[in-house]
Formats: structure tokens, C-alpha cells, sequence
């Protein structure tokens, strides 16, 4: 059975992979032996000495932004905790297919190869594609033994991902976040409208139309629906409402949500939509970062009212861009209003999506012996959540590079007398420091966003930012959980297959050349047979 889905997700990965390769061939493991202890969950006299990890962007602390610093300052944080050294090897992929090179750096290696990762971090779905392979540890013991347990605000998070046996391949230092729909202040005053007359999908459609001339549209997303990433309906969540364009579990069943009503419902919106205007026609290609960047765009003349994008930190990076860009300087941070769920969002799922968390898993050498897994663990996982030094390295960066307790005065964009601002603090104040490939703006924090963390630091370091506090405090307020991401084997023989197909068919309904009853149609045609068998698949575990 390993063997059969280990293939099977490399083929998967290979059908749509780019050439792109696992950009860090300095990396090396190297696991010095050390005997077992009697009860297998201890890292007993194993000594780690090398650790690989492969990351996403979520590194903020990336090579161009001090990421020899951070390494620097955590090996040795963690050579005075554990009393050894450890060196640290951090190969950061590229966003656009980081899950295929994991697929094929995972199914081609194995530990103790120089580019296999002892360590790594994959979303939910890629999870539970590869928590059944026999490729990651299962860490319930160490998660459950963590000394971090006692200062756990969020036990659920980690609880919600165990398996139905009660296993846990995954650690997610924090809970997930999700998505809330910003809307440009200027053009609710240029419709002279306030966000409170936004109640329903009506009110948003009048909105969106009021401020699209054929040149500017009401709305940009990645995507009319975004079939690679969970929650799917992440980023037009207006539109979809109570749709659910995958399987998922409805009313204690599985379901196929892509051949539901409500789906065909969703398309017929965003095809009128597109039809009228609202919708900017980029949305079909646009990746995030595309759409993002054109709607804080400087040319605000073909640009979007409205963007459906991640709550809390980047409310602040979407505020600051348009500040760069000379959009809406006048209004400072009031440039973004946060639109509450419409009526039908709340009628359906009951708020926006707060997607299952990203975790990190460890790779499982296959030899019986939990020891180098458990190292790897203590080492990595254990001191991530320390509340103290090496949380602060995960949380903001390298001290002196990234954020400092020393007195300093420093401004930014001195040139420019209208965003020109200038900061000081005092000795034993923490606080956060311009960025290192950017200086006039000022850096927000590494990997662990410290309002969604587990764990909270006991150091007292925090950096109270007061719109960043407002954008997570909006969205905990307006959240519920997103479906679980569904898995089985048949599933992910053809996710790929599925994917691509699913896509075809939404872009192809939205912009008229098919209708979204034939959309489902074609779908039940290519699919229904697979369809019936995942569904059965999924009920029966």
C-alpha cells in the first residue's frame, strides 16, 4: 500500500510539476548513532548534529531578509539548550509547486540522503495525502509529553487533526487563519456608500457595479473558485456562499459538493458577474500575487474596489503596499474597511472559512526505532514553542536584525515629507526594526504569527500593532471552521485529474462558454463514477 500511493502522489505532482529543483544542494543530514532507550519514545542518547527542514514563504526571514542571521542566532540558542550543536540546513520553495517538489523529493530519497528533509511543512491536504504512505513519524506520544503542553491555549488545533486511530502526523504550531473581504474606502466614498449599507449579496452586486466603468471592475481574486487550495471558496466567498466545490462531510455524510445545486447556483453568480463587469476578467489567471499587487496598484485606473485576502498581519500589508503605491495616502491606516459576512455567508457556513492549519511533520526512517524522530522533535518542535529565545526566533526574527530590546531611533522613507515617520525607543524596549531589504517599512514577524500561536510567549516580547490586533480580532469574531480536507486513496490517485478539470469547467461556465448546468453535466460524465467510488471510499473509513 506505501508503495502504491507513494507512486502515485509523484505521478500526480510530475503531471503538472515545473523543472524547478529543491534549491539547496549544501543541504545535508548527518545522524550520529546512539542506542535505543527501552520504551521507544525517547530520543535517549541520540544525538542530532544536522537538521534539513523544507519551508514555504510563511519563513518570512527568507535569504534576502536575514535568514543567515536567524540560523546563525538559533544554532546557537539551541547548542546552550540541548548542550550540543546542531547544525541548520533550510532549503525555502518557491510557493507555486512546493507540493510537487516535496512529492518528488520525498518519494526519491530517504533519510540521510543530503537533500531529504527530517523535517517540513505541508497544508492540510498534503497531509492527509501523505499521513496513510508510511513516510512521516507519528508524534502523538512526543505532542502529548511536549513540555509545551502546560501552556497550550489551543488544544483543539492539534486534536482536530488525529486520525480517526487516534494518530498524529502533524504539528501545527498555530491555528489556521483565513480569509475577509477588504474593501477600498475611497470607492465606498466615491459610491457614497459606507460599509454598513453592505448587508447582502444584492447590496455587494449594487456596490460592485456602482464602481465598475470597463476599466475598473468592483472585484480581483486568484481564481473564480481556487480548486488547489483549501477552503476552495476561500477567495470569492460572496459569491459562493453555502457552495462547497469538493467532497465534504454534509449533515454526517460525504458529499460531492461540485455537483451540488448550490454550485451551479455560485456559477450563475459569478458568470453574471463577469458578464457585467464586476468581476475583473484577470481573476481567471491571476495567482495571488498578481491580484494583490493590482489591486494596491499605483494605477488605481484599472484596478479593483474589493479583494478577498488573509485577516490580521496582512491587513497591515495590503494598508502599507497601497502606501507605497501613493494610493489613498490621505487616509493613513483607514484605507481598508473589513466587509462583515453577508447575510447569505452567515445563512450557510455561519462566517468566513477558517482554513484547517498548516503543520509540520517529521520524516520517518522506517527502522522501528523512534529515537532519531523523537531528536528531531525535541529539537525542532519542542524549542519552536519554548515561550522564550527560540520562540522569539520563530515568532519575530533574529535579534539586532529584526527586532531589538536596545535604545535606537530610526525613520521611514525620510525623503518623502508625506510618509516620512520617525520611531524611537527606549533601552529594554522591544520592539521591531526596519526591514532588512526594505527600510522604510518595518518588519512584522518571521514564521509564528503570535496572535495565532498556540503557545503565547512568556517573555513578554510582543509588538502591538493596532491594526494588525483589529483585522484578528474581526475575523475570530466572524469565523467557523472550514470542512475537513477529505482523503482516500482513489482521491488521490486522481486529485490532479480532478483539479484541472474542475477549473476548466468554472472558468468555461463563468465566462458563457458553457452553461454551469452542462459545467456539472460534463463533470458527472467524466467523473460520476469516480466520484460515487471516493464517496464510498471516504464513508467507509
Amino acid at each position: 500500500m506505501k508503495r502504491k500511493i507513494v507512486s502515485v502522489i509523484l505521478a500526480a505532482s510530475m503531471c503538472t510539476a515545473l523543472l524547478a529543483g529543491c534549491g539547496s544542494a549544501s543541504s545535508q543530514a548527518v545522524l550520529s548513532e546512539a542506542e535505543a532507550p527501552s520504551d521507544g519514545t525517547e530520543s535517549g542518547d541520540f544525538e542530532l548534529d544536522t537538521l534539513n527542514i523544507i519551508v514555504d514563504g510563511t519563513l518570512t526571514a527568507t535569504v534576502e531578509n536575514g535568514q543567515d542571521a536567524f540560523v546563525e542566532q538559533w544554532e546557537d540558542a539551541i547548542a546552550e539548550k540541548l548542550g550540543h550543536e546542531v547544525k541548520l540546513n533550510i532549503t525555502q520553495l518557491d510557493h507555486s509547486d512546493y507540493s510537487g517538489t516535496v512529492s518528488r523529493t520525498l518519494t526519491t530519497g530517504a533519510p540521510g540522503d543530503p537533500d531529504y528533509p527530517d523535517a517540513l511543512i505541508m497544508s492540510a491536504t498534503m497531509l492527509r495525502q501523505y499521513q496513510t504512505t508510511g513516510l512521516l513519524w507519528n508524534l502523538k506520544d512526543a505532542y502529548e509529553n511536549a513540555e509545551f503542553q502546560s501552556r497550550i491555549q489551543y488544544p483543539e488545533v492539534n486534536e482536530n487533526i488525529m486520525t480517526e486511530d487516534g494518530e498524529l502526523y502533524g504539528f501545527a504550531p498555530t491555528y489556521g487563519n483565513g480569509c475577509v473581504t477588504y474593501i477600498k474606502q475611497s470607492w465606498l466614498d466615491k459610491a457614497g456608500m459606507t460599509v454598513d449599507d453592505i448587508k447582502t449579496f444584492d447590496d455587494y452586486y449594487n456596490f460592485l457595479k456602482k464602481v465598475s466603468d470597463g476599466k475598473t471592475y468592483g472585484v480581483i481574486a486568484a481564481g473564480y473558485g481556487k480548486m488547489d487550495e483549501t477552503p476552495y471558496i476561500n477567495y470569492m466567498p460572496e459569491w459562493w456562499q453555502g457552495a462547497y466545490p469538493s467532497f465534504y462531510q454534509k449533515d454526517g455524510a460525504w458529499v460531492d459538493g461540485f455537483t451540488e445545486q448550490a454550485t451551479i447556483d455560485a456559477l450563475a453568480r459569478l458568470h453574471q458577474g463577469y458578464v457585467d463587469g464586476v468581476i475583473d476578467p484577470d481573476s481567471e489567471e491571476a495567482g495571488t500575487k498578481q491580484a494583490r499587487e493590482k489591486f494596491f496598484s499605483n494605477d488605481q485606473s484599472t484596478s479593483e474596489a474589493a479583494f478577498t485576502y488573509w485577516a490580521g498581519t496582512w491587513l497591515r500589508t495590503l494598508t502599507d503596499n497601497m502606501g507605497k503605491n501613493d494610493v489613498d495616502n490621505e487616509l493613513g491606516d483607514d484605507r481598508l474597511v473589513e466587509l462583515p459576512p453577508i447575510q447569505e455567508i452567515k445563512d450557510t457556513w455561519g462566517g468566513y472559512l477558517n482554513r484547517e492549519a498548516p503543520v509540520w511533520v517529521i520524516t520517518d526512517d522506517g527502522d522501528g526505532d523512534n529515537t532519531r524522530e523523537q531528536a528531531i522533535f525535541d529539537t525542532l518542535f519542542e524549542t519552536m514553542l519554548d515561550g522564550d529565545k527560540i520562540q522569539t526566533l520563530w515568532t519575530y526574527g533574529a535579534e539586532g536584525v529584526h527586532w531589538s530590546t536596545e535604545a535606537e531611533s530610526f525613520t521611514t522613507n525620510p525623503d518623502d515629507p508625506e510618509k516620512k515617520k520617525d520611531y524611537e525607543y527606549a533601552d529594554g524596549e522591544f520592539h521591531l526594526k526596519q526591514t532588512p531589504n526594505d527600510p522604510n517599512t518595518v518588519w512584522k514577524k518571521n514564521h509564528l504569527d503570535p496572535v495565532l500561536v498556540i503557545a503565547p510567549l512568556t517573555n513578554g516580547f510582543t509588538d502591538s500593532d493596532p491594526l494588525i490586533e483589529e483585522g484578528n480580532k474581526f475575523f475570530l469574531a466572524n469565523c467557523v471552521d472550514a470542512p475537513a480536507a477529505a482523503s482516500c486513496e482513489t482521491l488521490t490517485e486522481n486529485l490532479e485529474d480532478l483539479t484541472t478539470v474542475k477549473t476548466t469547467l468554472i472558468n468555461q461556465a463563468v465566462v458563457g462558454e458553457i452553461t454551469p448546468e452542462e459545467a456539472i453535466e460534463e463533470y458527472n460524465a467524466q467523473f460520476g463514477d469516480l466520484s460515487a467510488q471516493i464517496i464510498e471510499e471516504l464513508s467507509a473509513e
